[in-house]
Protein backbone atom coordinates (compact mmCIF):
# COMPACT_ATOMS: atom_id res chain seq x y z
CA UNK A 1 0.00 0.00 0.00
CA UNK A 2 2.19 2.90 -0.93
CA UNK A 3 -0.25 5.87 -1.76
CA UNK A 4 0.81 9.06 -1.19
CA UNK A 5 -1.06 9.28 1.99
CA UNK A 6 1.43 7.11 3.97
CA UNK A 7 3.48 9.98 4.22
CA UNK A 8 1.20 12.49 5.12
CA UNK A 9 0.80 13.86 8.75
CA UNK A 10 -2.24 16.49 8.62
CA UNK A 11 -4.73 17.24 5.26
CA UNK A 12 -6.75 20.15 5.17
CA UNK A 13 -10.58 19.69 3.76
CA UNK A 14 -12.32 22.73 2.16
CA UNK A 15 -16.11 23.15 2.04
CA UNK A 16 -16.76 24.22 -1.66
CA UNK A 17 -20.33 25.26 0.02
CA UNK A 18 -18.49 27.65 2.84
CA UNK A 19 -16.44 31.11 2.25
CA UNK A 20 -13.07 31.50 3.53
CA UNK A 21 -12.41 33.44 6.34
CA UNK A 22 -12.66 37.50 5.27
CA UNK A 23 -9.43 38.60 3.74
CA UNK A 24 -8.11 35.12 2.92
CA UNK A 25 -7.56 33.76 -0.18
CA UNK A 26 -6.78 30.38 -1.44
CA UNK A 27 -2.86 31.04 -1.80
CA UNK A 28 -3.26 31.66 1.93
CA UNK A 29 -4.90 27.98 2.63
CA UNK A 30 -2.16 26.22 0.34
CA UNK A 31 0.75 28.12 2.25
CA UNK A 32 -0.19 26.44 5.60
CA UNK A 33 1.95 23.64 5.51
CA UNK A 34 -0.88 20.99 5.30
CA UNK A 35 0.18 17.91 3.34
CA UNK A 36 -2.80 17.86 1.27
CA UNK A 37 -5.87 19.19 0.69
CA UNK A 38 -9.01 17.55 0.04
CA UNK A 39 -12.10 19.24 -1.69
CA UNK A 40 -15.62 18.00 -0.64
CA UNK A 41 -18.80 18.22 1.58
CA UNK A 42 -21.54 16.39 2.90
CA UNK A 43 -24.27 19.13 1.90
CA UNK A 44 -25.37 21.72 -0.74
CA UNK A 45 -22.64 20.18 -3.43
CA UNK A 46 -22.80 21.12 -7.28
CA UNK A 47 -20.24 20.82 -9.60
CA UNK A 48 -20.18 24.24 -10.44
CA UNK A 49 -18.64 24.95 -6.44
CA UNK A 50 -16.64 21.95 -6.85
CA UNK A 51 -15.28 23.67 -9.66
CA UNK A 52 -14.64 27.09 -8.66
CA UNK A 53 -12.71 25.85 -5.45
CA UNK A 54 -10.47 23.23 -7.81
CA UNK A 55 -9.17 25.44 -10.21
CA UNK A 56 -8.74 27.87 -7.47
CA UNK A 57 -6.40 25.63 -5.41
CA UNK A 58 -4.82 23.75 -8.40
CA UNK A 59 -2.73 26.48 -9.44
CA UNK A 60 -0.38 26.01 -6.23
CA UNK A 61 2.07 23.36 -5.35
CA UNK A 62 0.22 21.28 -2.95
CA UNK A 63 -1.54 17.51 -3.31
CA UNK A 64 -4.85 18.29 -4.32
CA UNK A 65 -8.06 15.44 -4.02
CA UNK A 66 -11.78 15.42 -4.59
CA UNK A 67 -14.04 14.12 -1.80
CA UNK A 68 -17.42 13.86 -3.71
CA UNK A 69 -20.33 13.16 -1.35
CA UNK A 70 -22.64 12.26 -4.92
CA UNK A 71 -22.17 11.86 -8.28
CA UNK A 72 -23.44 15.36 -9.27
CA UNK A 73 -20.10 17.23 -7.85
CA UNK A 74 -17.43 15.17 -9.27
CA UNK A 75 -14.91 17.55 -11.83
CA UNK A 76 -13.20 16.04 -14.05
CA UNK A 77 -9.67 18.35 -13.78
CA UNK A 78 -6.09 18.46 -14.82
CA UNK A 79 -5.80 20.21 -11.71
CA UNK A 80 -6.63 18.08 -9.01
CA UNK A 81 -4.63 14.21 -8.34
CA UNK A 82 -7.66 12.20 -8.08
CA UNK A 83 -10.35 10.91 -5.92
CA UNK A 84 -11.06 9.99 -2.65
CA UNK A 85 -14.13 8.47 -2.55
CA UNK A 86 -15.98 7.54 0.55
CA UNK A 87 -17.66 4.48 1.51
CA UNK A 88 -19.56 4.43 4.79
CA UNK A 89 -18.89 0.95 6.81
CA UNK A 90 -21.65 1.86 9.45
CA UNK A 91 -24.25 3.39 7.12
CA UNK A 92 -28.00 2.69 7.48
CA UNK A 93 -28.80 3.50 4.34
CA UNK A 94 -26.72 1.43 1.54
CA UNK A 95 -26.66 4.48 -0.83
CA UNK A 96 -23.79 5.27 0.92
CA UNK A 97 -21.72 2.05 0.25
CA UNK A 98 -22.23 0.85 -2.73
CA UNK A 99 -25.70 2.85 -4.01
CA UNK A 100 -24.21 6.31 -5.49
CA UNK A 101 -20.91 4.73 -6.34
CA UNK A 102 -23.17 2.63 -8.60
CA UNK A 103 -24.71 6.13 -9.85
CA UNK A 104 -21.32 7.10 -10.45
CA UNK A 105 -20.21 4.28 -12.59
CA UNK A 106 -23.46 4.16 -14.55
CA UNK A 107 -23.72 7.51 -15.58
CA UNK A 108 -20.26 8.64 -15.82
CA UNK A 109 -17.66 7.13 -18.76
CA UNK A 110 -15.27 9.10 -17.95
CA UNK A 111 -13.53 8.19 -14.51
CA UNK A 112 -10.26 7.76 -14.30
CA UNK A 113 -9.46 5.02 -12.15
CA UNK A 114 -6.02 5.24 -12.47
CA UNK A 115 -6.61 8.19 -9.56
CA UNK A 116 -9.71 6.87 -7.87
CA UNK A 117 -9.56 5.55 -4.55
CA UNK A 118 -11.86 4.78 -1.50
CA UNK A 119 -12.06 5.70 2.05
CA UNK A 120 -13.58 3.40 4.33
CA UNK A 121 -15.44 5.85 6.76
CA UNK A 122 -16.42 4.73 9.80
CA UNK A 123 -18.79 7.37 11.56
CA UNK A 124 -19.13 8.37 14.76
CA UNK A 125 -20.37 11.59 16.13
CA UNK A 126 -24.62 11.31 15.65
CA UNK A 127 -25.02 14.99 15.80
CA UNK A 128 -23.19 15.40 12.40
CA UNK A 129 -24.91 15.92 9.10
CA UNK A 130 -22.73 12.79 7.52
CA UNK A 131 -24.02 10.81 10.46
CA UNK A 132 -27.86 11.66 9.41
CA UNK A 133 -27.07 11.79 5.92
CA UNK A 134 -25.99 8.58 5.44
CA UNK A 135 -27.92 6.92 8.45
CA UNK A 136 -25.17 5.85 10.43
CA UNK A 137 -25.48 3.76 13.35
CA UNK A 138 -22.94 5.75 15.61
CA UNK A 139 -23.40 3.24 18.59
CA UNK A 140 -19.76 1.50 18.41
CA UNK A 141 -17.96 0.57 20.86
CA UNK A 142 -13.93 0.54 20.64
CA UNK A 143 -14.19 -3.51 19.73
CA UNK A 144 -16.38 -2.99 17.17
CA UNK A 145 -14.43 0.02 15.48
CA UNK A 146 -11.62 -1.69 15.33
CA UNK A 147 -13.85 -4.80 13.89
CA UNK A 148 -14.98 -2.13 11.31
CA UNK A 149 -11.32 -1.13 11.26
CA UNK A 150 -10.19 -4.91 10.30
CA UNK A 151 -13.06 -5.52 7.84
CA UNK A 152 -12.12 -2.33 5.87
CA UNK A 153 -8.95 -3.39 5.26
CA UNK A 154 -8.92 -7.46 5.54
CA UNK A 155 -11.96 -8.12 3.78
CA UNK A 156 -12.50 -5.36 1.26
CA UNK A 157 -8.68 -4.30 0.99
CA UNK A 158 -9.05 -0.33 1.50
CA UNK A 159 -6.05 1.91 1.75
CA UNK A 160 -7.52 4.45 3.98
CA UNK A 161 -9.56 3.74 6.69
CA UNK A 162 -11.40 7.00 7.83
CA UNK A 163 -12.77 7.55 11.55
CA UNK A 164 -15.38 10.56 10.95
CA UNK A 165 -16.09 12.43 14.51
CA UNK A 166 -17.12 15.47 12.27
CA UNK A 167 -18.24 18.64 14.40
CA UNK A 168 -16.71 17.27 17.92
CA UNK A 169 -13.48 16.11 19.15
CA UNK A 170 -13.32 11.65 19.08
CA UNK A 171 -13.19 9.38 22.05
CA UNK A 172 -9.10 8.54 21.51
CA UNK A 173 -9.64 4.87 22.56
CA UNK A 174 -11.54 4.28 19.57
CA UNK A 175 -9.49 5.68 17.17
CA UNK A 176 -6.35 3.99 19.11
CA UNK A 177 -8.86 0.96 18.62
CA UNK A 178 -8.71 0.90 14.92
CA UNK A 179 -5.07 1.67 14.72
CA UNK A 180 -4.48 -1.07 16.18
CA UNK A 181 -6.51 -3.40 14.45
CA UNK A 182 -4.82 -2.44 10.88
CA UNK A 183 -1.57 -3.79 9.48
CA UNK A 184 -0.90 -1.70 6.62
CA UNK A 185 -3.65 1.07 5.80
CA UNK A 186 -3.34 4.08 6.54
CA UNK A 187 -5.70 5.67 9.13
CA UNK A 188 -7.15 8.81 8.79
CA UNK A 189 -9.12 10.95 12.03
CA UNK A 190 -10.81 13.90 11.31
CA UNK A 191 -13.58 15.76 13.57
CA UNK A 192 -12.97 18.25 16.51
CA UNK A 193 -9.27 19.43 15.55
CA UNK A 194 -9.30 23.02 16.35
CA UNK A 195 -5.71 23.82 18.07
CA UNK A 196 -2.08 22.30 18.20
CA UNK A 197 -3.15 20.38 21.35
CA UNK A 198 -6.04 18.64 20.07
CA UNK A 199 -4.33 17.63 16.65
CA UNK A 200 -1.07 16.51 18.65
CA UNK A 201 -3.35 14.34 20.69
CA UNK A 202 -5.01 12.89 17.88
CA UNK A 203 -2.12 12.38 15.58
CA UNK A 204 -0.58 10.31 18.61
CA UNK A 205 -3.50 7.54 17.54
CA UNK A 206 -4.37 8.40 13.55
CA UNK A 207 -1.79 8.43 10.81
CA UNK A 208 -3.22 11.66 9.52
CA UNK A 209 -5.40 13.86 11.18
CA UNK A 210 -8.47 16.20 8.72
CA UNK A 211 -9.22 20.17 9.86
CA UNK A 212 -12.43 20.65 7.70
CA UNK A 213 -14.32 23.94 9.23
CA UNK A 214 -11.18 25.66 11.19
CA UNK A 215 -10.22 27.34 7.78
CA UNK A 216 -13.64 27.88 7.12
CA UNK A 217 -14.33 29.60 10.88
CA UNK A 218 -10.81 30.66 12.09
CA UNK A 219 -8.89 31.20 9.36
CA UNK A 220 -5.40 29.89 7.99
CA UNK A 221 -2.98 30.74 11.25
CA UNK A 222 -5.38 27.97 13.51
CA UNK A 223 -4.92 25.49 10.79
CA UNK A 224 -0.93 26.03 10.80
CA UNK A 225 -1.30 25.39 14.62
CA UNK A 226 -2.80 21.94 13.75
CA UNK A 227 -0.67 21.52 11.14
CA UNK A 228 2.20 22.00 13.73
CA UNK A 229 0.48 19.87 16.28
CA UNK A 230 0.38 17.15 13.90
CA UNK A 231 4.07 17.26 12.74
CA UNK A 232 5.28 17.17 16.09
CA UNK A 233 3.31 14.23 16.88
CA UNK A 234 5.05 12.10 14.66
Amino acid sequence: MSGPWTEWDHVLKIDPDKSLVDGETFEDVAATGTDAIEVGGTTGMTEEKMQRVVEACGKYDIPLYIEPSNPSSVVHSDAHDGYLVPIVLNAGDVTWTTGAHKEWVRLDDDIDWSRTWTEAYIVLNPEASVATYTGANCEQDADDVAAYAEVAEQMFGQEIVYVEYSGTLGDPSKVRAASEALDEATLFYGGGIHDYDSAHQMAQEADVVIVGDLVHDEGVGAVRETVEGARDAN
